[in-house]
């Protein structure tokens, strides 16, 4: 039946579709690429509940993949692959009520619909370009339409990003303390939220304050100008606040509603050059000031103290008020924030540092760095934090800076603290870079000469680029040695680290049944129980396999996954986490000699031929058993060749009757001339007429198909196949080779399709912090992705990595690895680590035997709380010079034994060395990384 192109409505009230689902595909592909081809700030996306669009994948015959869907939202190049489903439904209309506020329908005439908070992009909603948006629509209506700006983020390296979350305000009307909810683009001007303001109340501009109303009291008034609201450090869902200039409800200029004066900031710096002066009066009195001039246009408002007497001005504060137990409001999931940045507040080297007059370091010119603004903005809130006392502080100006120089922490998602920590110190040093012209200097090999002579190199030229505060105070330098595991040359470097990140060795064992098949056909599948570490790796289950079924040294297994009767991946990758492998997974085995695994792997389907129908795609859901995988020789691409391969795998089956051989030799006289085969994309058989002769050794009629089981053509024993890395054939079995194999091997072995393993119900057992010091310090290979380049061999090799620690930095952080990724699956790991507070001694782990002192004591520590789905971060800290911790939790902050501190929610660990008393009294300097 032929659908007019205008459309006609369904009883769903749905538009019907012009075209099929495969043609419907191509469409929004096209358009989507189109899109992608002129990307640009303003350019208009749309939200789709994920709920909805993959009933329409489902529809138009793209794969259900929520795996790669949890990755990334909307993934075009899912879109030239698959085909529809006949038994896929046609979806309903357009339908967005599950990720919306209030419960909005499609008939609202709101024109600012909000969605649901902390949705996940990929998880809850996909975005989908403007074209693609509408022709959906032509097709479904529904809705409401969700419209979503591109804006371009970051000061330095611009990305395009899709304000999924615009900024949303509450606006108090001081006149008669009304509530309305403004909703605008972090990007749009101040100038912009007045208009937005006054249209909204019927109110003149010029006759109109509004100010910051943060925490629901006047922090600072807003003046019309081109500063965008992220740059005036405007938050997500906080108040505005509107009054009059004329009216019962003014306020004189200065002046808050209630008539009490206000500390007004200049929003409008100096072109010339900023003043950090005035800042917060110190419970010792002190405010003093002092100048650094900047680069022109900087955005940083004044508000820093300058200390003059430095650190004794700090330690008379500590004693007045207690300086450093300062809170910090959570902005909206800042909780990650302000765990690692109250461990850096409390870093002594640091405090002292910032409390000190420092503007003659803050470089304006390093390209690399914020100009000076992420210093001085941290410098500031480290300021307050160690002047306010007991009152908890709103690190808005500090989250903005954050904001707009690394964008991947903007909006208020959860992110990870180790992260933040990481660009913090590296955007520190850079802003704080005495050197202002970086020199080039081409790095040189080791060559066989001393470790000291090269370590020593090393870090000159670190230093001759990189000089600051952190680099002084945080850094250290670690050995890296590579060895070519083809021409054993070794390759010796020297880098600096600024942080150890630590992996978590498990002691909670898992039982893995694997069933182990010859691809050689030297003999029966043999199932294999064994014992692995839960949060071990692919590489640790191959060598427990190798051991249990005695694998000889010439011999080699290869993982795979089973799905649906097919090889759903290859676990090829030896650092792949066993986490990965979910309970209800197939893991299977191949075990081949080393000298036949080639390139091209052989695949090998079975399916039980349903006599009653001839359309494959309906009989194709009668593949049974485990797949084969065998490997070809580069000469070994004919016909002929693959069925003798497949027929050497298949002999171990074989049953061994006189009655089976007399049915197989009638068989066999019968020949094969209903045989059909297909190819994939990235194979190709040569297209010739060629005679099918039924093979002498293989009963079955050789399919050649791709992983998808699509359609066929003829293979006969001459027919060439081209290279490729995998080569997939179909067995159709029938109850004539049924009687002439053994099937059962290929399906009843009952731990092939039971779980493929369970988890010892025992208790982790506690690891010590020198433990997983020892992990990080193991030798182990490159990943295949990791490849280096043999200056040997001319060839990437995945060589053999080994790290040793050469040199320790006064401040040494410790990030215990709890979060592992996988391919496909996230996981948390859990287990206590027995971390000393006092008296930590990393001698024996120090290469460099240079007479300093290697014993460190605990000073903070950066806690998670839950898993990966939500979670919360908190933070102990010891004040400089005391024996007493606290605990701060965001706003809230309080004193905590030391004997409380030590919990399997600990994240990250902050040590610094404690010097002895003979090398104080030499006046040794702070700086442990003289190299002479």
């Amino acid at each position: 039946m032929t659908i007019p192109d205008s459309g006609f409505m369904m009883e769903n009230g749905a538009s019907c579709l012009p075209c099929t689902p495969e043609e419907e595909k191509k469409i929004v592909s096209d358009l989507r690429n189109e899109s992608e081809l002129n990307l640009k700030e303003g350019n208009l996306y749309f939200v789709i509940s994920s709920r909805w669009f993959r009933r329409w994948e489902k529809y138009v015959g793209i794969e259900a993949d929520e795996n790669s869907l949890g990755n990334q939202s909307y993934d075009p190049q899912r879109l030239n692959g698959g085909v529809a489903s006949a038994a896929a439904e046609r979806p309903g209309p357009i339908d967005n009520s599950d990720i919306i506020l209030n419960g909005i329908d499609c008939d609202s005439n709101e024109k600012e619909i909000q969605i649901r908070k902390s949705l996940q992009e990929g998880q809850d909603y996909v975005l989908v370009p403007q074209a693609v948006w509408e022709k959906l629509y032509e097709w479904y209506k529904g809705g409401p339409a969700l419209p979503r700006k591109m804006i371009l983020q970051g000061t330095f390296k611009k990305n395009f990003d899709v304000e999924v979350y615009p900024l949303c305000l509450t606006l108090i009307d001081s006149r008669d303390e009304s509530q309305s909810v403004i909703i605008l683009s972090k990007k749009a001007s101040v100038t912009e939220l007045f208009q937005k303001v006054c249209e909204l109340k019927g109110v003149e501009q010029d006759k109109v304050r509004i100010w910051d109303y943060f925490n629901k009291r006047n922090n600072k008034q807003l003046h019309v100008s081109k500063k965008t609201l992220e740059e005036s450090d405007l938050m997500m869902d906080q108040h505005i606040r509107l009054e009059l200039i004329d009216g019962q409800h003014s306020s004189r200029l200065g002046m808050d509603s209630t008539g009490n004066e206000l500390a007004l900031v200049s929003l409008e710096p100096s072109r010339s050059s900023l003043t950090i002066a005035g800042g917060p009066a110190l419970s010792n009195g002190h405010s003093s000031g002092y100048r650094s001039n900047l680069y022109p246009g900087s955005s940083l408002s004044s508000g820093l103290t300058d200390m003059d007497d430095g650190f004794d001005a700090y330690n008379s504060v500590r004693k007045a008020e207690k300086g450093g137990l300062a809170g910090l409001q959570n902005l909206g999931n800042t909780c990650f924030m302000n765990s690692a940045l109250q461990c850096l507040l409390h870093t002594p080297p640091l405090v002292e540092y910032f409390l000190k007059d420092y503007s003659d370091e803050i470089n304006t010119v390093n390209p690399l760095g914020m100009h000076g603004e992420l210093a001085l903005a941290f410098g500031e809130l480290l300021r307050k934090s160690w002047s306010s006392g007991r009152t908890a502080i709103a690190p808005r100006p500090f989250k903005g800076k954050l904001s707009r120089f690394a964008p991947q922490f903007s909006g208020y998602n959860q992110h990870d603290s180790q992260e933040l920590l990481a660009f913090l110190l590296d955007g520190l040093h850079e802003d704080l870079n005495r050197v202002r012209q970086k020199p080039y200097i081409e790095m040189k090999d080791s060559d066989g000469r001393p470790d000291e002579e090269v370590a020593a190199e090393c870090w000159r030229n670190h230093k001759a680029r990189n000089d600051s505060v952190i680099v002084d105070v945080c850094q250290g330098q670690y050995k890296s040695t590579l060895v070519c595991p083809v021409c054993n040359k070794i390759s010796i470097t020297f880098d600096p680290f600024m942080y150890l990140s630590l992996p978590l060795p498990s002691t909670i064992t898992r039982t893995m049944t694997v069933t182990v098949f010859y691809g050689d056909g030297n003999g029966l599948p043999m199932p294999y129980t064994v014992s692995v570490l839960k949060n071990g790796f692919c590489k640790d289950l191959l060598l427990a396999l190798s051991t249990a079924c005695c694998l000889k040294s010439d011999e080699k297994l290869l993982l795979a996954e089973v799905y649906d009767n097919k090889i759903y991946r290859y676990l090829e990758t030896p650092l792949e986490p066993l986490v990965s492998i979910k309970d209800d997974e197939h893991i299977v085995a191949f075990r081949f000699q080393k000298k036949v695994m080639g390139e091209t792997k052989l695949v090998i389907y079975h399916r039980w031929q349903d006599k009653s129908t001839s359309d494959f795609l309906k009989s194709g859901k009668q593949l049974f058993g485990t797949p084969l995988v065998t490997y070809l020789g580069e000469d070994q691409r004919t016909g002929a060749d693959i069925e003798a391969a497949v027929s050497k795998v298949l002999l171990p089956f074989k049953r061994t009757s006189k009655a089976h051989i007399g049915k197989e030799n009638s068989f066999l006289s019968d020949g094969l001339d209903d045989g059909q085969c297909s190819i994939s994309d990235d194979q190709s058989v040569e297209n010739s007429e060629l005679e099918g002769t039924p093979s002498m050794d293989l009963s079955f009629p050789l399919l050649l198909t791709d992983d998808r089981l699509i359609s066929f053509k003829d293979l006969n024993k001459d027919t060439v196949i081209k290279s490729g890395k995998i080569i997939t054939v179909v067995l159709d079995w029938t109850e004539t080779e049924k009687e002439l194999y053994d099937a059962s091997y290929l399906k009843d072995i009952p731990e092939v399709h039971k779980a493929g393993f369970t988890a010892k119900k025992t208790r982790q057992e506690a690891i010590s912090l020198s433990s997983c010091l020892d992990a990080f310090l193991m030798e182990e290979p490159l990943g295949p992705d990791d490849m280096w380049y043999c200056p040997g061999c001319k060839e990437h090799r995945q060589a053999i990595k080994k790290l040793d620690l050469w040199m320790l930095p006064e401040i040494i952080v410790f990030h215990l690895k709890r979060f592992t990724y996988g391919r496909y699956i996230k996981n948390k790991i859990d287990t206590f680590v027995n971390f000393p507070i006092h008296n930590l001694d990393l001698s024996k782990y120090v290469m460099n035997k240079d007479g300093q002192s290697y014993v460190y004591e605990l000073y903070a520590i950066s806690n998670h709380y839950g898993g990966l789905g939500g979670g919360h971060y908190t933070a102990y800290a010891k004040l400089v010079d005391e024996n007493t911790w606290y605990h701060f939790d965001d706003s809230h902050v309080s004193s905590v034994n030391e004997a409380e501190i030590k919990t399997s929610a600990a994240y990250l660990l902050f040590y610094k060395r404690v010097r002895s008393e003979s090398k104080m009294e030499t006046g040794e300097a702070s700086n442990s990384h003289s190299i002479s």
